[in-house]
């Protein structure tokens, strides 16, 4: 049997950890993260970790082996991710791997593109516009520099923005000019099952769990990692909007309001970023799992 990854794909809150738990068991396998929120030790209830529960009922990879306090690029995950399945497919045939991060997930199933050396003095130039200037300042030279890139980056991540503004810069070229469309060749086939849901359902998904993570003690973890809320890791949705509330810059009820609205934003661009596949095979959360089991054994697992 080929070797085979199961990427298990999807917007935020939709159910991707529990089916994936799911597959791992029926193919009595292990479970990848490609969830770059999930990472870090110090994250736990804004980034919906799996919980002891769900990680006692299969074995876990990348889930809070780094610190917020590390750098931890897509390029290191990469390599990391294919060294541990080069060592798990020694003894399975299938893994599965679940996660939101598009970049993440196409790194590992289709590897990265090759980008020039930058001298270091560019990022640090662009942090200190970024914190002079803020985040706007950053999408409009985005746009003048490389209009490609920027229709389709994601605008409110920071790290991106400066990544490929840095590319820009040194290299004198659009950042996107480096992109390549060319699959690198894997020593496994990638087989991607993604869920999805009315927009009116998964917006109540959404809510729900933002809700919940509030019950679960959100607000003390956000507090507690106030004084590092300059780090990269903690760029992210869930935890800047709250950092704004302890700074006295808004009303906990507008935060959280925040919270909910950008989560619901994150998860549209998710979708943009998961449709572009065209050989995704899609189901809904309310799928009998046997069912999907069915169809992914018939309808990707058979193909080569």
């Amino acid at each position: 049997m080929e070797k085979t990854l199961v990427s298990v794909v999807g917007p935020t809150a939709i159910g991707k950890t529990k089916l994936a738990i799911v597959l791992a068991r029926h193919f009595d396998t292990d479970v990848i993260s490609a969830d770059s929120r999930q990472f870090y030790k110090e994250m736990n209830i804004g980034t919906a970790v799996p919980s002891a529960e769900e990680l006692s009922l299969a074995q876990h990879h990348f889930i809070q082996h780094k610190s917020i306090f590390d750098h931890y690029s897509v390029g290191a995950y990469e390599k990391d991710a294919i060294s541990m399945l080069h060592k798990l497919f020694k003894a399975k045939d299938l893994v599965v791997m679940v996660g939101g991060s598009g970049l993440y997930i196409d790194a590992v199933a289709k590897g990265l593109d090759e980008f020039p050396e930058v001298p270091p003095h560019f990022r640090k130039n662009l942090n200190k516009k970024l914190e002079k200037d803020g985040l706007e300042s950053l999408q409009k030279m985005l746009h003048e520099l490389d209009p490609v890139y920027y229709a389709k980056v994601d605008l409110e991540n920071p790290h991106r923005l400066i990544r490929a503004l840095e590319i820009c810069l040194a290299s004198e070229k659009p950042y996107s000019s480096f992109l390549s469309y060319d699959k690198k060749k894997r020593a496994f086939q990638t087989v991607t099952i993604g869920l999805n849901t009315e927009r009116s359902i998964l917006y109540d998904r959404i809510n729900k769990r933002v809700d919940k993570m509030v019950d679960r003690g959100l607000l003390a973890e956000v507090e507690s990692l106030k004084n590092f809320k300059g780090l990269n890791a903690l760029q992210t949705v869930g935890y800047k909007e709250l950092f704004a509330y302890f700074d006295g810059n808004c009303t906990l009820d507008f935060a959280l309001g925040e919270v909910k609205k950008n989560t619901r934003r994150f998860a549209k661009r998710q979708l943009t970023w998961f449709k572009r596949n065209q050989e995704t095979l899609w189901v809904t959360p309310s799928m009998n799992e046997e069912r999907i089991i069915l169809k992914l054994e018939k309808d990707l697992i058979g193909k080569k």
